[in-house]
């Protein structure tokens, strides 16, 4: 029996050698097992079962042989835990603040996603090195409004956790104090949104993480509702429902061709078979949201609302009216 299979010769325990061995081969490409041997202070024997430990517990740990072989962790089918040293974690979840306010499209809800699973295990020793580098992170809010990473980060861990939240939000001339049950982070081509239950009005609601003011989670935990698609609904709040005047078109081209000229915070469009599509937005003035389908470039109908019929006449004489002017001569240039 190997002495060494209990406790390393330093007193660490088969668990904590075993992570150290996983820690060593996503640090270096390819591991002799005299080096291994000598880093965690056991015998090639003892690396040996180590490395079929990890095997077990799924890592693709690799015997290289020849000259320059030795232990390599391979890609798998899965992705397996990775193991972090301080200033790895440090530098991952700043990078994930940075990429959570990028411009790629799903790249910020993925990182957001990313942030709260690497907030559930970060030491608290950690956390304020954290904070302090995120402040330099210039690339945060790229392409967005910028917002504080404390107030991103304390609203995704009450979606995470189920927990009620509290903020101070505008509402006319004042900043009224909102209580909500926290449901989703959305991201849209400029800001964040909460989608959320609010419980004073009884309904769910979006809301500008950049207008929020004092933001706090609490410890009362709330049971899930059933709830329409975060992303839809907040879509939808942004394109049409803030608005006094809300339209709907036909448009005679289809949908990916339209969604690739109007951003998503400007319109909803939906397909309609392959060659057509619908396109809902709203706008303080029915003439400007008609002004810009018609801008698309393409055959359009109107579904709504039945007035904007009456607006399409009135805008069409007065083209027709300013293309049938003749200009007047320019005066003559005398000798």
């Amino acid at each position: 029996m190997d002495g060494m299979d209990v406790a390393g010769g330093d007193g660490r325990g088969t668990t904590e050698r075993v992570l150290t061995l996983l820690g060593l081969l996503q640090q270096r490409q390819v591991w002799t097992g005299p080096e291994l041997a000598d880093r965690l202070g056991v015998t090639p024997r003892t690396v040996r079962r180590d490395v079929e430990r990890l095997r077990a517990l799924g890592y693709p740990v690799h015997a290289v042989q020849g000259v320059g072989g030795g232990y390599r962790l391979g890609p798998g089918q899965d992705l397996p835990p990775l193991l972090l040293d301080d200033e790895e974690a440090i530098a991952t979840v700043v990078s994930l603040l940075a990429g959570a306010g990028g411009g790629v499209p799903g790249a910020g809800d993925a990182a957001l996603r990313a942030l709260t699973k690497l907030d559930r295990v970060l030491p608290a020793r950690l956390r304020h090195e954290v904070r302090a580098l995120s402040g330099s992170v210039e690339s945060f809010g790229a392409g967005r409004t910028p917002i504080d990473p404390e107030v991103l980060m304390t609203l995704a861990r009450a979606c995470r956790d189920e927990v009620e939240a509290g903020f101070g939000y505008p509402s006319g001339s004042e900043v009224r104090r909102r209580r909500v049950e926290p449901y989703r982070l959305v991201a849209s081509d400029r800001r964040w949104y909460l989608f959320a239950y609010d419980l004073d009005r009884d309904d769910w609601r979006s809301f500008r993480v950049d207008r929020m003011t004092d933001v706090s989670a609490r410890t009362w935990r709330f049971q899930p509702r059933p709830a329409p698609d975060a992303a839809t609904y907040v879509q939808e709040s942004v394109a049409s429902r803030v608005y006094p005047h809300r339209a709907r078109f036909l448009v005679h081209a289809p949908a990916g061709t339209v969604r690739a000229q109007i951003p998503p915070s400007a319109a909803v469009v939906r397909g309609r078979g392959s060659e057509r599509c619908e396109v809902v937005s709203g706008a303080d003035s029915l003439d400007f949201v008609l002004m810009h389908v018609l801008l698309l470039g393409h055959d359009f109908e109107v579904l709504d609302p039945p007035e904007l019929r009456g607006r399409c006449h009135a805008l069409a004489q007065r083209l027709l009216s300013a293309g049938s002017t003749i200009p007047p001569p320019p005066d003559a240039e005398g000798p």
